[in-house]
């Protein structure tokens, strides 16, 4: 994309001098507070963003689920897509949708220990089965996931999913196929990226249409192009996240080095037509989700990644995952 049909892209005269200010996210309070700068809503008609985590949570969060919608509503999102680690989500999206009747809402739903001391079949029938139908992902455990216990080296016992042997556990053969019948995201949650080429060897057999491999840009989950093809082979959508774009010091996750704009922008490019972009936002001291998508936007733009790619990754590809397209 040459620089005319870029700032033509975005709809602003002063393009240059936009860009520059826009790449500075600015961190928001914990009631949610966006950013001045909302000129740039343009280029967010039409975003799925469908990995954000809100309040109420048991962690600190920067918004609720209700102000955020309304938020992603005025900003011209399509869809948004809650995660909530520890309970479900989906439960309340179907109150916000009485509040906000033309505006796609959903939610997910996380097998950790909430749930019990291993994937739990009951909680995802339950799930698929709850008013309105808005479950759409059952995440595999997150925080309560063996690999992040072992990674983590956190006391008692994380939720494994496959066994010693490397074979998938039957309860977790059953959740995938819940959401097979379902027709809903079966996601890989915080397992390992060996552990998630082995749920996607499996979901194959199975028949999930719609297994996704997550954070496979962040920390402990990243996979390494081969092992990206090998999902992609197997079936699998692979979700790229922004937050590690936007972490490090001052942010609301100081502990993490921020991930560079030159290796996010290499994963991003490898299989646009199998994957997707989410914010993976929320966090207490992070930019509002709106402002850190519209930033991840306008970098792929700036980068000179093609509108085609860019409408794949965070319009067509997360609306598809999440049933928009029926």
């Amino acid at each position: 994309m040459n620089r005319r049909n870029f700032l033509k892209t975005i709809g602003l005269a002063g393009g240059a001098a936009f860009i520059g200010s826009a790449m500075k996210v600015s961190s928001v309070s914990a009631a949610g507070i966006r950013s001045e700068n909302t000129a740039s809503d343009t280029i967010l008609k039409g975003v799925c963003d469908i990995h954000i985590h809100c309040l109420p949570d048991t962690r600190p969060r920067c918004i609720d689920e209700f102000t955020l919608a309304r938020q992603a509503k005025d900003s011209g999102y399509r869809a948004v897509m809650y995660k909530s680690n520890y309970w479900s989500c989906h439960d309340r999206a179907y109150l916000i949708r009485q509040m906000l009747p033309d505006f796609e809402v959903f939610g997910s739903i996380c097998m950790n220990h909430t749930y019990g001391g291993k994937i739990n079949v009951f909680t995802a029938e339950q799930a698929v089965k709850t008013s309105g139908g808005l479950c759409r992902c059952i995440w595999m455990p997150t925080l309560s996931a063996d690999w992040q216990y072992q990674c983590d080296k956190l006391p008692g016992k994380g939720i494994p999913v496959v066994d010693k042997q490397g074979k998938v556990f039957p309860e977790v053969v059953k959740v995938m196929e819940i959401c097979a019948e379902a027709d809903i995201i079966f996601a890989t949650g915080h397992s390992s990226p060996q552990e998630s080429l082995i749920l996607a060897a499996k979901a194959k057999d199975i028949g999930v249409k719609k297994f996704v491999v997550t954070h496979v840009n962040s920390l402990i989950w990243k996979l390494s192009r081969e092992q990206i093809m090998r999902a992609i082979d197997l079936g699998a959508f692979v979700e790229y996240c922004y937050l590690p774009r936007l972490w490090g010091p001052g942010s609301g996750n100081p502990q993490f080095k921020q991930q560079s704009k030159t290796e996010f922008l290499n994963y991003v490019q490898t299989v646009p037509e199998r994957s997707f972009i989410s914010t993976d936002l929320g966090q207490l001291g992070n930019p509002n989700p709106i402002d850190g998508m519209r930033s991840c936007i306008i970098e792929l733009l700036s980068a000179g990644i093609s509108q085609k790619n860019i409408d794949l990754m965070v319009r067509k590809n997360p609306a598809f995952l999440i049933g928009l397209n029926r």
